[in-house]
C-alpha cells in the first residue's frame, strides 16, 4: 500500500493502539496533522507544549500505557524538554514526536530549527532523527518498545517536514509494519534483564527470614512493573512492614496494618525512623534518592541491603547492596515469594515481636498532626482541606499534585488504598505539573474522579491548560491552596534563613483566581473558613460536565512536618512543634 510519510506516522500510532495524542500543530509537523483528521485517534489541543508533555505523563501514570505528545520544531521542541526530563527522572513511558525542518535545511539555522536530538539526548531514554519516510514505521515501533520495556522512560522521534509532506517526493513510501523479531533485531544491544538470578533470590530470601528489624522499602518501580499484588503477597507472608516513597504511594494500601506510610524528608516519623533503625532494608524498585536517605553516611547505619531494580545502573549506585538483583520487580518478587515459601513462609520468619512493639510505639506517639482552627477563622488549614477532600471523594479518586508544601500534605494526608491513583512529579520536582497531568489522567481514565491539588505558585505556571480542559470537555477538579506565598521556599527561609523572606510573596488577590478560572470556562468557588469547606467540595464533586476550581484561602504560616533538614541525618528528623518535647524526651532516653 503506497502512502506518504505523514499517513504512515498516523497509521503507525494507530497500530500501537494509541487512543489520544496531546499536541499543538506548527509548520514543521503540519503535514502530519492533515491525516490525523481521518484517524480515530483523539487529539487534545493544548495551550502550551509543556502542557502536552505533562498531559502525556498524567495519562501514562493513570493508565500504565505510554502517553503520546506531538509538537512542531524549534521552540515547541524546547518547550517539551521539561516534561521529557520529568518523565526521565520518574521512569514514565512517554513517546514524543517533534517536527523538524526539511532535511536539506538541517544545519542552516533555518526558521524554527534547533538540534532537538542534541538538546534532548540527556533527558530521554532514546531519541532519533528519522531521515527517510520508509524508516517511520520502524522508528515508531522502536519508540514504543523502548518506552515501555526495561526501565520505562521517554523516547523522542524527530521527523523532518519533507519526509511527511505529500507534496514532496521524498515522503512517498510503501507501507509495512515491522514484526517483533525485526524490532528486536534492529536493537541488538537492548536486552533488558527481567528474570532475577535464582542464587541471588535465594540469598535474599535467607536475609528476609533471618532479619529481626526488616523494612520493605518500596519505590515507584513497583507501580511501573505492575507489581502491587506480588508486593502484598510478600509483605503478608513475611509480616515485614512496608514504607512507600513519594513515587510509590498506593503501591501498598495505606489502610493495611503493615503499611508505615511515606519515608523521606517530609515522611512520617514512624516510616523515617523504622528505616533508620532497621537491620535489613529490602529496596524494591527504589533508588536511594537523597530525599529518602538524608545525609547518606548516616542513613540506616546498621542495615544490610537487598536491592531489586530493572536498571542494573541503579544497583550499588548510591548504597552498596549485600544482595543486588537486576530484574523486573514483579517477576523477582514472585520468585522471592516462592523462595520464602520453600523455606517455610510465615513460620520461617525470625521473632519480630520487639520490632513490632517499637513501631507501634512510634505510631502512637508521633502520628501526623496539625493544630486545628476555629470554624470562623478567615482562612483554612491546608491539612484539613486534604482530609476533607479525601473523605468526601470516591476512594479510587486519582490525585495529581504540583510541587511544594501542597504536594507533601497531599501525600501525607490522603489515604492511597488503590495503585495508580497518585500522579506527581518526584525526581525533577516540576512546578506546574498538576493541572496538565490531571487532564491527561482524566483523558485516560474518564470513569474516575480526578482532583488536581495545586498551590498558587504552581497554578500560575500552567493554569492556561484549564482552557484545554474546558474546550475538550475533560472535567477535572482543582483544589487551589492559596497561601499567597511560594510556601516551601518561605518555610525554608523562616527556618534556616532567620525569617529573611526574599522574593516569596505572591499576593492573595492578584490575580483573582475565581474570575480567572471562570474566564477559562470553569465553575469557580472561593473558601475562606473551615465551615465552608465541605459544601464546596461536595458541590465540586457533583459537577461532571466542566472543570471546577476551588480556591482555598490557607494559612501562610503553616509548615510541613515532619521534616529532615537538608544535609542532616534522618535521625535528626523534626516533628510537629506540639510533639517536640516528647521527641526530646525519647531521644534523651535512647
Amino acid at each position: 500500500m503506497k502512502m506518504n510519510g505523514g499517513q504512515a506516522l498516523i497509521k503507525a500510532l494507530e497500530m500501537q493502539a494509541v487512543e489520544v495524542v496531546f499536541g499543538l500543530p506548527g509548520g514543521a509537523i503540519l503535514p502530519v496533522y492533515d491525516p490525523l483528521i481521518d484517524s480515530p485517534i483523539r487529539h487534545v489541543l493544548v495551550r502550551h507544549e509543556q502542557g502536552a508533555g505533562h498531559m502525556a505523563e498524567g495519562y501514562a501514570h493513570a493508565t500504565g500505557r505510554p502517553g503520546v505528545a506531538m509538537v512542531t520544531s524549534g521552540p515547541a521542541a524546547t518547550n517539551v524538554v521539561t516534561p521529557l526530563c520529568d518523565a526521565y527522572m520518574d521512569s514514565v513511558p512517554l513517546v514524543c514526536i517533534t517536527g523538524q525542518v526539511p532535511t536539506a535545511a538541517i544545519g542552516t539555522d533555518a526558521f524554527q530549527e534547533c538540534d532537538t536530538v542534541g538538546i534532548t539526548r540527556s533527558v530521554t531514554k532514546h531519541n532519533e532523527l528519522v531521515t527517510e519516510a520508509s524508516q517511520i514505521p520502524l522508528a515508531i515501533r522502536q519508540a514504543f518498545h523502548l518506552a515501555t520495556t526495561g526501565r520505562p522512560g521517554p523516547v523522542l522521534v524527530d521527523i523532518p517536514k519533507d519526509i511527511v509532506d505529500p507534496a514532496n517526493p521524498r515522503s512517498a513510501m510503501e507501507w509495512y509494519w515491522p514484526t517483533d523479531e525485526e524490532v528486536a533485531a534492529s536493537l541488538p544491544g537492548y536486552r533488558p534483564q527481567v528474570e532475577g538470578d535464582p542464587a541471588l533470590v535465594a540469598a535474599a530470601a535467607e536475609l528476609l527470614c533471618a532479619a529481626e528489624r526488616p523494612v520493605l522499602y518500596i519505590g515507584g518501580g513497583i507501580l511501573k512493573a505492575r507489581a502491587a499484588e506480588a508486593l502484598r503477597a510478600l509483605a503478608e507472608m513475611t509480616g515485614i512492614p512496608v514504607v512507600t516513597t513519594l513515587m510509590a504511594r498506593g503501591a501498598f494500601p495505606d489502610d493495611h496494618p503493615l503499611c508505615l506510610g511515606m519515608p523521606g524528608m517530609h515522611g512520617n516519623y514512624t516510616a523515617i525512623t523504622a528505616m533508620q533503625e532497621a537491620d535489613l532494608l529490602v529496596a524494591l524498585g527504589s533508588r536511594f534518592d537523597d530525599r529518602v536517605t538524608g545525609k547518606l553516611d548516616g542513613f540506616a547505619p546498621d542495615a544490610r541491603i537487598v536491592h531489586v531494580d530493572i536498571d542494573p545502573a541503579e544497583l550499588h549506585k548510591v548504597r552498596r547492596a549485600d544482595v543486588a538483583i537486576a530484574g523486573d520487580c514483579r517477576i523477582v518478587i514472585e520468585a522471592l515469594v516462592a523462595a520464602v515459601a520453600a523455606k517455610g513462609g510465615s513460620a520461617a520468619q525470625a521473632d519480630r515481636s520487639t520490632w513490632k512493639q517499637r513501631i507501634s510505639g512510634w505510631q502512637e506517639r508521633f502520628p501526623l498532626t496539625y493544630e486545628q482552627l476555629d470554624p470562623g477563622e478567615g482562612h483554612v488549614k491546608p491539612q484539613f482541606v486534604l482530609e476533607r477532600l479525601r473523605d468526601l471523594s470516591p476512594s479510587d479518586t486519582i490525585v495529581a499534585s504540583g510541587v511544594g508544601q501542597h504536594q507533601m500534605w497531599t501525600s501525607q494526608f490522603w489515604r492511597f488504598n488503590h495503585p495508580y491513583t497518585w500522579v506527581n512529579s518526584g525526581g525533577l520536582g516540576t512546578m506546574g505539573f498538576s493541572i496538565p497531568a490531571a487532564i491527561g489522567a482524566k483523558a485516560g481514565r474518564p470513569d474516575r474522579t480526578v482532583w488536581a491539588v495545586d498551590g498558587d505558585g504552581c497554578f500560575q505556571m500552567t493554569a492556561q491548560e484549564l482552557v484545554t480542559a474546558s474546550a475538550e470537555r475533560i472535567p477535572i477538579k482543582v483544589a487551589l491552596l492559596n497561601n499567597a506565598y511560594l510556601g516551601m521556599v518561605r518555610q525554608w527561609q523562616e527556618m534556616f534563613y532567620e525569617e529573611r523572606y526574599s522574593e516569596v510573596y505572591l499576593s492573595p488577590d492578584l490575580p483573582d483566581y475565581v474570575k480567572w478560572a471562570e474566564a477559562m470556562g470553569c465553575v469557580a468557588m472561593r473558601v475562606e473558613s473551615t465551615d465552608e469547606v465541605d459544601a464546596a467540595i461536595e458541590k465540586a464533586n457533583a459537577i461532571n460536565d466542566r472543570p471546577v476550581v476551588i480556591e482555598f484561602r490557607t494559612d501562610s504560616r503553616e509548615k510541613v512536618f515532619p521534616m529532615v533538614p537538608a544535609g542532616k541525618s534522618n535521625s535528626d528528623v523534626m516533628v510537629d512543634p506540639t510533639q517536640a518535647a516528647d521527641l526530646d524526651r525519647a531521644r534523651g532516653g535512647r
